[in-house]
């Protein structure tokens, strides 16, 4: 099947779908499937709609990033800063925010099933009508966030879960 791909692209000159390119800048439904981007510093940056499924961005800095309708299935976001940014209606399912600063981030629907927040800041966070269902929250600092029903603003310590 890559053969025949790969043939087809040879005599269309058309770009190779299959292949994500690491080395693209930082952008609007860019393909960084399996890409290594850790430590970087990806501060304010759109990468909305992007193809980020088993990316790795540990220690990265991407605080106020657009991070909205993003394909982020496995990606590990450890220690990373997203102070502020926007994650909403992306899927984050069974990724890794372990001790990442989520603070003041936007969640709205996005879908978080099965990820681990291990020790995460969620201060202040929105989780309206987010997926959680299997998402490990152990330590994981919920102060000031409101809830997935969008009503409950959790109080002051509320630390694994919403109170």
């Amino acid at each position: 099947m890559r053969f025949v791909l790969f043939v087809i692209v040879l005599l269309t000159g058309a770009p190779a779908a299959f292949a994500a390119d690491c080395t693209v800048p930082a952008a609007p439904r860019v393909d960084w499937q399996r890409c290594y981007m850790d430590g970087r510093d990806f501060a304010g940056h759109d990468l909305a709609q992007s193809r980020l499924r088993e990316t790795s961005f540990q220690r990265s800095d991407l605080s106020g990033a657009d991070l909205r309708k993003v394909d982020a299935y496995r990606v590990r976001f450890i220690s990373a800063a997203l102070k502020g940014a926007k994650l909403d209606d992306g899927l984050f399912s069974e990724a890794d925010f372990t001790k990442a600063n989520l603070t003041g981030a936007s969640l709205v629907r996005a879908d978080l099933r099965r990820a681990r927040f291990f020790h995460a800041s969620l201060r202040g966070a929105d989780l309206t009508g987010a997926k959680t269902l299997g998402a490990d929250l152990l330590g994981a600092d919920l102060s000031g966030a409101r809830w997935t029903d969008g009503n409950r603003v959790c109080a002051e310590g509320s630390l694994g879960q919403c109170n």
